[in-house]
């Protein structure tokens, strides 16, 4: 019988390829043993339960962004607040992204991000830098930093920086392409929102009820073409973050379909809401670029999942406090985007998913834990219950029921935009590394103890 540190007794353990009941060995920060015997230090019962490898979050954020002005809001989330949460929502790995300031070089970005994910994550994490400026020092930075590990670029197809230096942005995706960077896009057309913007402006129709108009699916179909074509042209893997519309599905289904190296992520809200929530009174709190959508679009989502269409589900955590949200001088082109998930996308994916039918419990692991490893250059350290992989582990109990309250978060945002909805089915016990950093539902993690994981080249 082999003696280790910590078993994880009796659970159904389940992959991206199936489940079976086993008990898993743990040493230091490792999983040595998948069934066998296995004797510990220390045990946790899974009987009745759920054994998931951590769920990985790609796209949260965490850090500061960029500093605006004149207001003074800002994410209300650090990297500590931000691993509770995700901890909370059954989350050992995250992905930020890490956004440079005025003046600041790439390696400048990273460095401060590091330092504040050193000094206060509680999970491990990956960064994610955003490319604003293609300039030919930026550019010549790509290969440097894939060597160290950071195997991503962030663009935004929303900048207008992004057509009138066109050929400096697709250098800088060659350049990534040929170091194995996956690019992340975000995927709506600028130009065509500033024209949107302007003449709805010019109609004097500039409230935030117009927000979901002035972002229309078209736009973000034509930027996801867009995308795809560069993709095509270069050879390179991109990757197409929040996607949230029927038509932008469709172009990446035909992406799949002729063997691009294309990915698709999708967000929660998506999934859960539609833009009837944005004609609401506190509609404001709603508000995320792309916006909520129509009850088809996210049928086509939910198929979308179904058929491997969507890569990925991450939660594009962007957490404002509900003041910030409501703030009554905004108007739908300065409305702040974005909602905190982090805590709430996993559970009420199963909730929503695995326990109406619509997802296997398999496909679950899949979208929120073994593709984005094999995405971004962690497989199979993480995203597998494996011997040598890391023992990152949630147990989940299926009949657990809650109601989602805000008050009772982790993160700091003082609202959720599912509040008062009931969830069935979480994770209560959450192992990260090794370590125990919630039982029973209750979360208790070290400031600090997270890592900053180098990528490896990815598998697609």
């Amino acid at each position: 019988m082999n003696h280790v540190d910590l078993v994880v007794r009796g659970g159904l353990v389940a992959s991206a390829q199936g489940a079976f009941t086993a008990d898993i060995g743990i040493d230091g920060d490792r999983i040595v043993q998948v069934g066998g015997s296995l004797e510990g230090t220390e045990e946790i019962s899974a009987a009745g339960k759920l054994v998931l490898p951590g769920g990985i979050d790609v796209h949260v954020h965490l850090s500061s962004g960029r500093p605006s002005s004149p207001s003074s809001y800002a994410w209300v989330d650090n990297f500590y607040s931000g691993s509770l949460a995700a901890i909370a929502g059954g989350i050992t790995t995250f992905g930020n992204m890490t956004f440079p300031w005025p003046g600041d070089t790439l390696d400048q970005a990273l460095a401060r991000d590091l330092e504040q994910a050193r000094n206060d994550a509680a999970v491990d994490y990956i960064l994610h830098p955003v490319l604003f400026d293609p300039s030919e020092q930026a550019r010549l930075a790509l290969p440097a930093l894939a060597e160290k590990g950071f195997r991503t670029l962030k663009i935004f197809l929303t900048e207008t920086t992004f057509n009138s230096r066109i050929n400096e942005f697709l250098e800088a995706i060659a350049i990534a392409a040929e170091h194995g960077v996956l690019v992340l896009m975000h995927c709506e057309d600028g130009a065509l929102l500033d024209a949107i913007s302007t003449n709805l402006t010019r109609l004097g129709r500039t409230d935030i009820s117009e927000y979901a108009l002035s972002r229309p699916d078209f736009v973000e179909e034509a930027a996801i073409q867009r995308a795809v074509s560069i993709s095509q042209t270069l050879n390179a893997a991109v990757y197409a973050v929040h996607v949230s519309s029927a038509k932008a599905i469709q172009v990446g289904r035909a992406a799949k379909q002729r063997g691009l190296p294309f990915f698709v992520e999708t967000r929660p809200m998506y999934l859960h809401l539609t833009s009837e929530a944005l004609r609401a009174p506190d509609g404001p709190k709603f508000v995320g670029a792309p916006p909520l959508r129509e009850v088809e679009d996210a049928t086509a989502l939910w198929l979308a999942l179904q058929d491997g269409t969507v890569d990925t589900v991450a939660s594009d955590h962007a957490p404002w406090s509900l003041e910030a949200k409501l703030d009554q001088r905004l108007d739908f082109r300065t409305a702040r985007q974005g909602v905190a998930d982090l805590e709430t996308s996993l559970p009420m994916l199963f909730s929503e998913g695995v326990r109406t039918g619509r997802l296997s419990l398999s496909r679950f692991v899949e979208l929120v834990s073994a593709k984005p490893a094999q995405l971004f250059g962690l497989w199979p350290r993480k995203g597998v219950i494996a011997p040598g992989s890391d023992a990152d582990l949630a147990i989940w109990d299926p009949t657990y029921e809650y109601v989602i309250e805000a008050a009772r978060h982790q993160s700091r945002a003082d609202y959720s935009v599912y509040e008062g909805r009931k969830v069935t089915g979480a994770p209560v016990t959450v192992i990260s590394r090794g370590e125990i950093v919630m039982s029973d539902r209750v979360v208790s993690a070290q400031r600090g103890r997270g890592v900053w994981l180098a990528a490896q080249p990815p598998s697609r």
